[in-house]
């Protein structure tokens, strides 16, 4: 039971690092588009933000991620490498 509730909470921490990078990559694409200088601050504001929050789930992750499983290890690599981080 303890397992799968570890299990979990890596998959829930894995599906909030995929939305970061997505909404990360969505800001990322509008930054300096705007002629307003305060729109483009907003949204340079807001991608640093979504940066800041991709690192914590990243070190939470790794917190939440046994340090005797390698198979954890290579579950944690291809969700990074899927959210493209």
């Amino acid at each position: 039971m303890v397992d799968d509730y570890a299990h979990g909470r890596r998959d829930g921490l894995r599906l909030a690092l995929s939305v970061l990078a997505a909404e990360e990559a969505k800001w990322a694409a509008l930054l300096g588009e705007s002629p307003s200088w305060r729109t483009n601050a907003i949204r340079e504001v807001r991608h640093k933000t979504l940066q800041v929050a991709q690192k914590r789930v990243q070190t939470v992750l790794g917190r939440l991620t046994p340090k005797d499983d390698p198979a954890a290890d290579a579950e944690i690599a291809q969700a990074l490498e899927e959210a493209g981080l």
